[in-house]
């Protein structure tokens, strides 16, 4: 336990047990007792008026200045790598530089990728093609990189927000003993302190919350998949591969096939290069087929905010938004959408964002390239009528 008290200063005054918001304080024998609940989240340490209450978290800082790099996790799938760790090399690369330290990438599983973390900004990648690591082994993968990591000692940690980062990495915080922040928005440095802001939805989208690890390393956090931009390839990069020792899997379950389900989704937002997102202000379903139109002649496909999900328009698989995909296409165009945060979230990092609302002052407005205020069914159809004659203005 990193917080913990000192029976013998302990009078049993109780002021800690009124303070402490998750009820993890007891009160036995006329002693202070911290129970298996607590979240180290420090609000009993200050209240206690002998100090009795010993935050151990103080000591982790002292050890700060030995902990150097940033690292990500490469997740990979049948040997392809997954875009999101491209993503996060490219903010990985962006965090190294102002640290001045070394971009790493952990790569479990074979995959003919592996030198592409390097040209997209790795310096090193420490990788295993074990047959093992072939596919998720939450044991396996944890074990192996909480031993990597008490080894080389990274500052900080990234991987993507996906089923698989979801799955392992908070195994991997939890005995490391240090805090996770998952479905990052945003990272950056503190210029002060050089802690790493991790910044994230919370309360439903409602605020933006910066969160900061200050006394715990490394500082892990997981990101949301295409909210980060890629950064810049080089194909002459020259990095080092550091192949590491495989570990035995022990753990309980065992994949045996794995069977691919084509039909399971046949809508790639998170792929397409161009999306027409439709909210409730176009009034109904049918006109989701003037979107259809505009986003088949654009080569693209079709989203939806969560008001038009929810009144039945359109199915889920096409939700964008903080309770749906995060996406980044290089075009990106809201029609009758407000522009809530909740899903702004999902769609705000799109290379070029195209507002079509009758409202000047909708939100959508503060984040699009281009907006265009006016009736979506007059403009659509004007839109779809230039470019069916070629004409591109």
């Amino acid at each position: 336990m990193l917080i913990r008290i000192d029976i013998e200063k302990c009078t049993g005054c109780g002021n800690c047990l009124n303070l402490c918001p998750f009820g993890a304080i007891i009160i036995k024998e006329d002693k202070a007792f911290i129970t298996e609940a607590c979240t180290l989240c420090g609000a009993c340490v200050e209240s206690c008026p002998e100090s009795a209450i010993i935050d151990e978290r103080a000591r982790e800082g002292e050890k700060e200045e030995n902990f150097r790099g940033v690292w990500i996790f490469a997740e990979q799938s049948q040997g392809r790598i997954a875009s999101v760790a491209y993503e996060l090399l490219g903010i990985g690369r962006k965090l190294a530089h102002e640290l001045q330290t070394e971009l790493s990438a952990v790569l479990f599983g074979e995959s003919p990728e592996v030198e592409e973390l390097i040209k997209w900004g790795a310096d090193k990648v420490y990788y295993t093609d074990a047959s093992q690591y072939g596919y998720l082994d939450d044991e396996l993968y944890a074990k192996t990189l909480v031993n990597l990591i008490n080894q080389h000692k990274p500052e900080i940690l990234l991987a993507g927000a996906t089923a698989i980062g979801r799955s392992f990495i908070p195994r991997v915080a939890a005995r490391l003993r240090v805090g996770l922040t998952a479905d990052c928005t945003g990272l950056e440095i503190d210029k002060e302190t050089g802690n790493l802001l991790q910044i994230r939805p919370a309360f439903g989208g409602n605020i933006m919350a910066t969160i900061v690890s200050p006394t715990s390393r490394p500082q892990i956090a997981t990101v949301r998949p295409r909210v980060m931009k890629r950064g810049e390839y080089a194909p002459n990069k020259k990095g080092e591969i550091i192949k590491i020792e495989p570990l035995e899997s022990k753990g309980r379950v065992k994949i045996l096939e794995r069977i691919h389900d084509s039909s399971f989704c046949k809508v790639n937002l998170q792929d397409a290069k161009v999306i027409v997102s439709g909210g409730r202000g176009l009034g109904s379903p049918e006109n989701f087929t003037l979107l259809w139109e505009l986003a088949n002649l654009l080569g693209g496909t079709v989203g939806a905010s969560r008001a038009a999900v929810d009144e039945g328009w359109i199915p889920y698989a096409h939700q964008v938004g903080q309770t749906g995909k995060t996406v980044c296409p290089k075009l990106y165009i809201a029609c009758g959408i407000s522009g809530a945060v909740q899903h702004l979230v999902g769609m705000q990092s799109s290379d070029i964002i195209v507002a079509i609302n009758k409202d000047p002052n909708a939100p959508i407005f503060n984040v699009a390239t281009y907006g265009i205020v006016g009736d979506l069914k007059e403009i659509i159809p004007l839109m779809i009528k230039k470019l069916k004659e070629g004409v591109s203005e």
